[in-house]
């Protein structure tokens, strides 16, 4: 469908619910136990989705059969030429099928289409950067050892590969692991958040028609404390590239443990924008706006933090409240919305509970910091003033549309607040002047800093935090080189005497 004429939400929810199955190798199959879930649109409180949902049994035989393909089938020994020729019959798939996928994202997630839109044709770009790295990993060799030695360094994929995901970005996060893997020629076990499964699923029939042989890619629809305990513990099991909170993180990494598996962690954030008196004026406002009710806020890069220089954080957080008022709340499904559904009920409750444990401890609310009152799940933009590096609200991840306002004085005192907290994932500087952009985006504790601007990002270019806020990197040029083991082969040239006989 194409959703460049204007949708009617009426319309749309008057449709029968997407109805999706477990992929076991290379099959559509409901649970062995018969078990489905329904999900509902956070925006509407309308039935969107009913779902096949895995049990035990359902997570053993998904793993099995990557188990079988990596073992004994085609993917692991294909050429790299191959294996990128699938990939980016994926992403073209990707690419024609976008506007589905993007309203599936909507109806269950809650963001605005355009949103939706902009992120699956984001992702389709991954799978294609991806086809490139499986034609290009590669290991070393060194000529070096002696005229009687040669070594060779291999690059092996690591075998199965368990990919959990979140449900703040379905698709985008998975095409953020799921491509490089199969670059690499692993084959995996794949598990969704189970309230946000629809894209997922899709990707799945998309990867079928593309040719992906049997067991390469499973897809299971349930809970993580079900599923989800099985792919982190099964000894079957490689690795697990897990992007979610930190608490949970430090949960599967802990299990993981029994079976000393590799992992690869994206966690949480508490991301500062760093605002100096120099800055570049509108552009510092708008992201400022920008990095913390894109997505509403419901993303880990979220900058939930602003540190403004004290000699214009009077005027600066006035103007961001000014243009926080501005910023349209409402059904995902309109046009020139750009904040929408909260994702859970849950979620909507963690967040109500920081603004009030901050205005409990002092901060002020200086803009929202309520529930809207209307169908679905919605919170107004909210901007809190008065808060010190010592409040929960500076420091836990609120992951919603709650911005914290704090100053600083000089450099120094910026950077000290920037590395303040247990995370490390992202920050930004804003100054005209290159060496104190420099200064600063080189002492902060973080995998990205952005200059002079926020929330971008490109394939090329690799992503993964410091301290809390993960372990490895995704994207980039070595992203496949993370789903793989390194080999060495250490060759002997000529004859070889041994060591325990007698010369004469």
């Amino acid at each position: 469908m194409d959703h460049s004429k204007l949708l009617n939400t009426a319309d749309v929810l008057a449709r029968p619910p997407f109805v999706g199955k477990l992929l076991i190798d290379g099959a559509w199959a409901d649970a062995c136990d018969g078990s489905t879930r329904e999900r509902r649109s956070p925006a509407h409180d309308t039935v969107v989705g009913v779902y096949a949902e895995a049990g035990v049994v359902d997570a053993e035989r998904a793993i099995a059969a990557a188990r079988q393909a990596f073992d004994h089938g085609p993917w692991p020994r294909m050429k790299g030429a191959e294996r990128a020729r699938v990939l980016r019959a994926v992403a073209e798939g990707i690419l024609l099928r976008k506007h589905d996928l993007a309203l599936m994202e909507t109806l269950e997630n809650g963001k605005p289409l355009a949103q939706s839109l902009a992120e699956i044709e984001g992702a389709a770009d991954l799978w294609h950067y991806a086809a490139t790295l499986a034609r290009n990993l590669h290991g070393d060799s060194y000529n070096t050892l002696g005229e009687n030695t040669l070594g060779v360094v291999l690059r092996e994929a690591i075998g199965v590969v368990s990919i959990i995901t979140p449900w703040n970005f379905p698709f985008l996060i998975v095409s953020q692991k799921l491509p490089f893997a199969l670059a690499a020629g692993c084959t995996t076990v794949v598990k969704p958040a189970e309230v946000t499964s629809g894209t997922t699923v899709m990707l799945g029939e998309i990867l079928l028609d593309a040719g992906i042989p049997s067991g390469v890619v499973n897809i299971l629809v349930g809970r993580g404390s079900v599923v989800g305990e099985v792919m982190v513990t099964h000894p079957d099991i490689d690795m697990l590239s897990f992007t979610g909170s930190t608490g949970v993180g430090k949960q599967a990494v802990a299990k993981s443990a029994q079976t000393l598996k590799k992992v690869s962690m994206e966690l949480g954030g508490k991301n500062p924008q760093i605002i100096f008196s120099d800055c570049d004026w509108d552009a510092a406002v708008d992201a400022a706006v920008y990095g913390i009710y894109f997505n509403a806020g419901q993303c880990c890069n979220s900058g939930s933090r602003i540190l403004v220089q004290a000699e214009i954080a009077e005027r600066f957080t006035a103007a961001v409240v000014e243009r926080s008022k501005l910023v349209r709340v409402g059904d995902p499904l309109l046009p020139g919305v750009q904040v929408g559904a909260i994702t859970t009920e849950r979620q909507l409750e963690t967040i109500l509970s920081h603004i009030n444990g901050a205005r409990s401890a002092g901060a002020t609310v200086a803009l929202g910091g309520a529930r809207v009152d209307t169908r679905g799940m919605y919170v107004e933009p909210t901007v809190m003033t008065g808060v010190t590096a010592d409040m929960a609200i500076a420091k836990d991840e609120v992951f919603g549309p709650v911005l914290a306002v704090l100053t600083f004085t000089a450099l120094e005192d910026a950077i000290a607040l920037a590395n303040s907290t247990l995370y490390g994932l992202s920050a930004s500087v804003w100054s005209q002047d290159f060496n104190t952009c420099m200064t600063a985006a080189r002492r902060i504790k973080a995998g990205t800093v952005w200059v002079n601007t926020f929330l971008e990002g490109h394939a090329e270019l690799p992503f993964g935090g410091y301290r809390e806020s993960g372990i490895g990197r995704e994207l980039g040029r070595f992203a496949t080189e993370d789903y793989t083991e390194a080999k060495t082969l250490h060759m002997h040239l000529g004859a070889r005497t041994d060591w325990y006989l007698p010369k004469p």
